[in-house]
């Protein structure tokens, strides 16, 4: 991997520097292509001289992306969004990445899409995802297709946002609490981007499902996040209807489509290859989540550590 480039698109967001930092220790270079390549200057201090490289680019803008993976061994797609125009980032920005990693003769295609990605989906993040994966293997046949359940790490937006609110609120409403997810480490899906732009000749072609090894359901996770802070609120899981209303008001905290999305669980399909097929042992959420989580307490890291 030593002195290999690889282009991380998006790269500057939660789940890209952990990719990075996997990829930087091997000795490989770094270049992150984003539409401000300044929020990404933090990755610096992660690699050597000349290790990291940076440059504006953006998947809606086909003229910026040649530039962003020219030269470049292997190349990942990471962007997504839960709002806006999902057509133009998730399938045609896909498209045009993938096109443009073609044609520069890059080895290795590494597509980050998400576990419920379907074509057919009622939600338009879970089709548009579907129908990006569609394109991706149309342009670049040879790419990997990385589907992570719902990814957790100190910059999460998801344990860290219940860890707030069960924080500073004595009443917790629990959305679809019996709805299941299997949480997966941030450095695992870097690791396993790693894993795939290593050795596309074994992980080309191929679609992993990238879930850790617990699966709990949205009311278990509430009740284990407030055990690990310290935290006693009542958590009062919302019906249905209840749940549909809030996401149809203004300024909502869960948008229509995000509502869709909680319909169904996000757990590894069975039979689906996962990250035991790339070589890599996942991370329990108890064994790192603990570590960032005691900001949380009432007293931060001197607080009595939880039993549980």
């Amino acid at each position: 991997m030593k002195d290999r480039l690889f282009t991380l698109v998006g790269g500057g967001g939660f789940l890209g520097r952990y990719i990075a930092q996997a990829l930087l220790k091997t000795g490989a270079r770094v270049r992150i292509a984003q539409r401000d390549p300044r929020e990404a200057f933090f990755l610096r201090p992660l690699g050597g001289l000349g290790q990291t490289q940076f440059v504006a680019a953006d998947v809606t803008r086909p003229e910026t992306i040649a530039r962003a993976v020219d030269g470049a061994d292997g190349v990942v797609n990471l962007v997504g969004i839960f709002a806006g125009n999902l057509q133009a980032v998730h399938v045609d920005g896909a498209r045009t990445l993938a096109a443009a990693a073609q044609r520069a003769g890059a080895a290795s295609f590494v597509h980050i899409s998400a576990i419920g990605a379907d074509a057919e989906g009622t939600s338009v993040y879970a089709r548009t995802k579907g129908e990006g994966e569609a394109t991706v293997r149309d342009v670049f046949p040879a790419a990997t297709i990385l589907r992570p359940s719902t990814v957790f790490g100190r910059e999460d937006e998801f344990v860290n946002r219940f860890a707030g609110m069960i924080q500073k609120l004595p009443v917790v409403p629990v959305l679809k609490p019996q709805t299941r997810f299997q949480p997966v480490f941030a450095g695992d899906v870097g690791e396993a981007v790693h894993v795939a732009l290593t050795d596309p000749r074994t992980f080309g072609g191929r679609t992993f499902e990238l879930g850790g090894p617990d699966v709990l359901s949205m009311l278990e996770l509430h009740r284990w996040i407030a055990a690990q802070i310290g935290r006693n609120p009542s958590l009062v899981p919302l019906p249905d209807a209840a749940g549909a209303l809030l996401a149809s008001l203004p300024l909502s905290p869960i948008s229509r489509d995000q509502w869709k999305l909680l319909q169904r669980d996000t757990i590894v399909a069975n039979g689906a290859e996962g990250l035991a097929a790339l070589g890599i042992t996942p991370t329990p959420l108890a064994a790192v989540a603990p570590q960032w989580l005691v900001r949380y307490r009432r007293n931060g890291r001197f607080a009595k550590p939880s039993a549980v």
